[in-house]
């Protein structure tokens, strides 16, 4: 089929773009252009790339139609976070195209009430991002156009920092573990993080173009098979390069005037989530199976930024 993917060479389209260009997909990759793809493959030089600024085209009211001008039976839309933008896009390519998938977010739950949380739980989103990637799903189930949506966990891969064991993006959390320093943890560390490697949204994503009957009008979870607890995260991390994590638990008050506001933001959006979600819906559905745990992600991750000096063993 001839696939167009939003934002085709940002973390998860990196990986899609070659999966679908390797299963014989004509493929349109839309990007701003403004950075090279996180991983390199033939693909790149064998598909067609369109830029277009998706801010500046949805102020001038042309976005939606300058992806419905490229005649695409599949549109992938992986940058979507405003209903306005949703909608300027869905109404360009009603009736113009033969499957819309967009890329959501488990943060369309609030927190969890039974675990691991499968896709009928209520949406119960909080936060600015939560809510309205929650607002956009219902408009698209709602929508007059054939339509799924993927909802990913944490994003993991190499070439970016993933969320970290104080549930924020800062590197040098993995070098005070890595080195057998004292890391200090909010709580008592037994709240919950769940990451999925792009490689395996991406794969996620090629199963949902191509079991199209069974993806329609779904949502879906893109998760590693088990979230995992903060502590338990990182004393697993530490074990990795011999060493025994030395974690001091604060209450979250404490905890937070150590760290800069940025972060201690960051680290409750993600402890006030907890998330745990279920994959039997796509496992069953799609046939989804992920190959990364969610700590077999974070390791190849780590190992890319220690690689390249983001993060020290000594």
């Amino acid at each position: 089929m001839r696939v167009a993917i939003i934002g085709g060479t940002g973390h998860i389209g990196s990986f899609l773009t070659p999966r679908l260009w390797s299963a014989n997909h004509t493929i349109i990759c839309v990007s701003r252009g403004l950075k090279e793809p996180y991983q390199q493959h033939p693909a790149w030089k064998a598909i067609k790339r369109v830029e277009i600024d998706r801010t500046a085209a949805e102020a001038a009211g042309n976005f939606g139609e300058s992806i419905a001008k490229l005649n695409a039976e599949v549109v992938i839309d992986l940058t979507c976070y405003r209903l306005e933008s949703a909608k300027q896009l869905v109404e360009a390519l009603r009736g113009r195209v033969k499957h819309l998938l967009h890329c959501g977010t488990i943060w369309v739950h609030g927190p969890s009430v039974e675990v691991p949380t499968t896709e009928a739980a209520p949406r119960t989103a909080f936060g600015d991002y939560g809510t309205r990637k929650a607002a956009i799903e219902a408009y698209l189930l709602s929508a007059t156009i054939p339509v799924t949506i993927l909802h990913p966990g944490h994003l993991v891969g190499p070439g970016w920092a993933p969320v970290n064991p104080a549930g924020n993006f800062n590197p040098e959390i993995f070098s005070l573990l890595l080195q057998g320093r004292q890391v200090n943890l909010p709580n008592i560390g037994m709240e919950t993080v769940h990451h999925v490697h792009a490689d395996d949204v991406a794969q996620c994503f090629v199963r949902a173009v191509e079991q199209r009957s069974s993806a329609l009008g779904e949502s879906f979870h893109v998760v590693s098979p088990a979230a995992l607890t903060l502590r338990g995260y990182a004393e697993r991390v530490s074990a990795w390069y011999g060493k025994v994590a030395q974690l001091q638990l604060l209450p979250w008050e404490e905890w937070r005037q150590q760290v800069t506001e940025r972060e201690a933001a960051v680290t409750w959006d993600h402890i006030a989530h907890s998330p745990n979600c279920s994959i039997a819906k796509a496992r069953t559905l799609l046939g989804y199976d992920p190959r990364y745990s969610s700590l077999e992600a974070v390791r190849e991750s780590l190992e890319w930024l220690i690689e390249h000096g983001m993060v020290h063993t000594s």
